[in-house]
C-alpha cells in the first residue's frame, strides 16, 4: 500500500487537492460542493498520478529511478494500471455531483492531464496540458456555484501561466533521463538555463495577472504576495540551474502555487 500511495504522486497529488479545495471554499462554496469538489479533484489527480508512473514504469525502470516504486519492484504495474482506472471512475462519478458546467470542465482538465501522459510529454506541446489543466482550475470551482458564474479572465490565465511554470521546473530535473529514453517536450528542446528562466518568468507573471489583472491599486497584502512569489520564483530557478537533477524547485514551485492561491481566496468575492 505504501509502495502504491508513493507512486501516485503524492506531494503534487495533496498539493493540487488542497489548493482546489481551498479556493472553493475561499469563493463561498456551500459545503457539500467543496467536499465533493475536493474529493473529485483528489480522484482525478490520483489518476493522473498513477498514470503517470504506469506508462513511465519501462522508461523509468531503464535509467533506474529509485524514486519510483515501478521502477524497484516495490508493486507491479498491473496494480497501478488497476488503480488508476478506479480513480478515474472515482473522478468521473464525483464530478457528475458538481453539475454538468463544472464537473464537465473538471473532466476535460483532467483527460488534459492523461493526454500529457499518453502522448504529449514527449511532443513540443509539452506544457499545453498544464496550462489547460491548471487554467480550469478557478473555471470549475467557481462554476461549481450556484448559477454557474464564470470568474473574471486574470483568474484562469494566472492559473494556466502556473501551470506552466510548474511543467518547467518539474522537467529540468529529469531532462537527462528523459533524452535518454527518447523524450523530447519543449522543456528538453530549450534545455535547463532556458527552461529555467521562462519557468521562473512564469511563475511571476502568474502572480502578476492574480494581483494586477483586477484593476485598481493592489492593496499592501497583495503586493506583499508579489513580492514572495518572485522571490520564491527566483530561488526555485536559481536552484534548477545550479543543481539541475534537484526536486527543490518544483517544491519551491507549489509554494509560489500556494502564494497565488492564498491571493485568489483573499479575492474570492471578486472572482463569482
Amino acid at each position: 500500500m505504501r509502495a502504491l500511495l508513493g507512486a501516485s504522486h503524492p506531494a503534487p497529488t495533496v498539493a493540487v487537492t488542497a489548493l482546489a479545495t481551498a479556493l472553493a471554499i475561499g469563493v463561498g462554496s456551500p459545503v457539500r460542493t467543496w467536499w465533493v469538489l475536493g474529493l473529485a479533484v483528489l480522484a482525478g489527480q490520483l489518476s493522473v498520478g498513477w498514470s503517470n508512473d504506469w506508462l513511465d514504469a519501462a522508461r523509468d525502470t531503464a535509467v533506474a529511478r529509485t524514486d519510483k516504486p515501478l521502477a524497484r519492484g516495490a508493486v507491479r504495474v498491473a496494480e497501478v494500471r488497476t488503480a488508476a482506472f478506479v480513480a478515474l471512475l472515482a473522478c468521473v462519478l464525483l464530478s457528475a455531483g458538481l453539475g454538468w458546467w463544472s464537473g464537465g470542465l473538471h473532466l476535460v482538465a483532467v483527460a488534459s492531464a492523461w493526454a500529457y501522459n499518453l502522448r504529449l510529454k514527449g511532443t513540443v506541446w509539452s506544457w499545453l496540458p498544464y496550462a489547460v489543466s491548471f487554467g480550469l482550475i478557478p473555471v470549475f470551482v467557481v462554476g461549481a456555484l450556484p448559477g454557474a458564474p464564470v470568474p473574471p479572465w486574470w483568474a484562469p490565465a494566472g492559473g494556466a501561466l502556473l501551470g506552466v511554470g510548474a511543467h518547467l521546473a518539474n522537467v529540468v530535473p529529469d531532462l537527462e533521463d528523459d533524452a535518454s529514453t527518447g523524450v523530447r517536450g519543449l522543456p528538453h528542446r530549450w534545455g535547463p538555463r532556458v527552461s529555467s528562466l521562462v519557468a521562473c518568468a512564469a511563475l511571476v507573471t502568474a502572480t502578476g495577472c492574480l494581483v494586477l489583472g483586477r484593476g485598481g491599486a493592489p492593496g499592501a497584502a497583495g503586493l506583499v504576495g508579489l513580492a514572495v512569489a518572485a522571490a520564491l520564483a527566483v530561488a526555485a530557478c536559481t536552484v534548477a540551474v545550479l543543481r539541475p537533477r534537484s526536486r527543490v524547485p518544483f517544491l519551491l514551485v507549489i509554494a509560489v502555487a500556494g502564494v497565488d492561491v492564498v491571493l485568489l481566496v483573499a479575492a474570492g468575492r471578486l472572482l463569482p
